[in-house]
């Protein structure tokens, strides 16, 4: 989860004012904590309440399936609870009139929200259909489009095929395969490329972007290099290079000290969760990629 905070914050100052190059400096004063990671956190809030009232993902398929129910209730509740406590940090216009909504439904979205924010139900998830049946759960509280489904799902598969070890050539299999068909380069599309808040307009550029990369930072700089929706794309691209890169020790240090004391306790409580978890699959015969940080 910290590598799209990362990508969100590097990305924030670039976001109404893009810089094609990548020869930036990924922190400064002007950085700040946008909708991406808050809204990720929130996720990552739902998913650990929900544990907290059924056993996750584990046992008979009735069980799971009152986990998916139950996660999406939670996403409904954090997602509305937490948003709301942070009013200008750069929400769409029709999320925003979701949070305050006393009788919130979906609203047909496809927008990037919905890869953006999805990150920790690519970490949780012990099985690939977890992370897919996981990923539709948090989603369709608001992005119950196609498009905006396949988004998340998307990311979500590519964070846990990258956290099992998989290679970056069996993750472009796999995306173009079922999601998105990624025949192009950064380097080609970086002149035209523009300001795009779709899902099928942003996850697969974010998702070549990590491709492309040499490492969790070089991630990073392609993203936010491409222009556009800067912020979100970097999150996008973040979440899965931390999945098969881990994430420097320096990097995410910083990253956390833009997080104030509220989000920065849903980031602690999360990082306890997970290596919980970790130490309990380590009990199981569940494999771990090349991730060092395991969601953290």
């Amino acid at each position: 989860m910290i590598g799209a905070i990362i990508g969100d914050i590097a990305g924030s100052r670039f976001e109404f004012n893009n810089y094609k190059k990548k020869d930036f400096e990924l922190f400064s004063e002007e950085c700040h904590v946008t909708d991406d990671s808050i809204l990720t956190l929130a996720v990552a809030k739902a998913i650990m309440e929900t544990c907290k009232v059924i056993r996750p993902l584990i046992g008979k398929p009735e069980t799971r399936e009152k986990f998916y129910v139950m996660a999406e209730w939670m996403a409904n509740k954090y997602l509305r609870e937490i948003g709301r406590k942070y009013p200008e940090c750069g929400y769409g216009g029709m999320f925003a009139q979701w949070i305050q909504s006393v009788v919130p439904k979906p609203y047909n979205s496809f927008g990037n929200g919905a890869a953006m924010r999805v990150s920790p139900a690519g970490f949780v998830a012990g099985t690939e259909g977890e992370a897919i049946s996981l990923a539709d759960a948090v989603t369709q509280v608001t992005h119950n489009h196609e498009e905006g489904m396949k988004g998340a799902e998307a990311v979500a598969v590519a964070i846990f095929m990258a956290r099992h070890g998989k290679s970056k050539m069996e993750i472009r299999k796999r995306i173009s395969s079922d999601y998105y068909l990624l025949d192009f380069t950064i380097d080609v599309i970086r002149d035209a490329y523009e300001f795009n808040e779709t899902c099928q307009g942003t996850v697969p550029q974010a998702i070549e972007a990590f491709l492309e990369s040499t490492s969790f930072e070089d991630a990073i700089r392609i993203a936010i290099s491409l222009g556009g929706d800067s912020d979100t794309l970097a999150a996008i691209t973040g979440s899965v290079a931390e999945a098969f890169y881990g994430v420097p020790d320096e990097i995410r240090e910083r990253a956390l000290t833009y997080l104030d004391s509220y989000l920065r306790g849903i980031y602690d409580d999360w990082v306890a969760f997970i290596l919980d978890r970790k130490g309990n699959n380590n009990k199981s015969t569940e494999p771990e990629g090349k991730n060092k940080d395991h969601g953290i």
